[in-house]
């Protein structure tokens, strides 16, 4: 089951403050993935998803060296699987292990979900109109679902159009 929540954000400060309100909802254990246009805030939505978890070093999209652990209050994995081509490319990445501490962020993950985990948050990222403007829309799986209450109060700042 799936609920979607959609908002919008104009700048991509807004987008880290974004992530940042998010972090407050996430802990050991959950997968969020990333997903939509080129472009469109991924590594900035988790860069302030890594301010609010905590991390103070630079969060950059790891493209080419496909993960990179980041520590906070707890870790964050943030993994860019772009450039992988196929589902059996994942099980290098040891995913089951990395799920069991901190918060695991994949950029561009859709096309690998049927290897990962139910208990997931889908985020979508499309540009907008203007140069800034962003489209986020939330799918939540699994135990997600249960902190839907949570998640419409901390996106409540962004302008929610469903």
């Amino acid at each position: 089951m799936s609920l979607p929540l959609v908002v919008t954000t104009s700048s991509p400060s807004q987008t880290k403050a974004l992530g940042s309100a998010l972090a407050g909802l996430l802990g050991d254990g959950d997968l969020v993935v990333l997903a939509g246009d080129l472009g469109a805030g991924k590594t900035c939505l988790t860069q302030g998803i890594g301010a609010g978890l905590g991390v103070t070093g630079r969060i950059t999209s790891p493209t080419f060296t496909i993960a990179n652990e980041h520590i906070g209050r707890i870790p964050l994995h943030h993994l860019d699987v772009y450039r992988l081509d196929q589902l059996e490319e994942t099980l290098d990445l040891d995913l089951p292990e990395l799920l069991e501490h901190g918060v695991t962020v994949i950029e561009w993950g859709e096309p690998f979900l049927p290897a990962l985990s139910e208990d997931r948050l889908i985020i979508r990222l499309f540009l907008g109109p203007d140069d800034d403007d962003r489209r986020i829309e939330f799918e939540l799986h699994a135990g997600f679902v249960d902190r839907l209450d949570a998640l419409r109060v901390a996106i409540a700042p962004w302008s929610v159009s469903c």
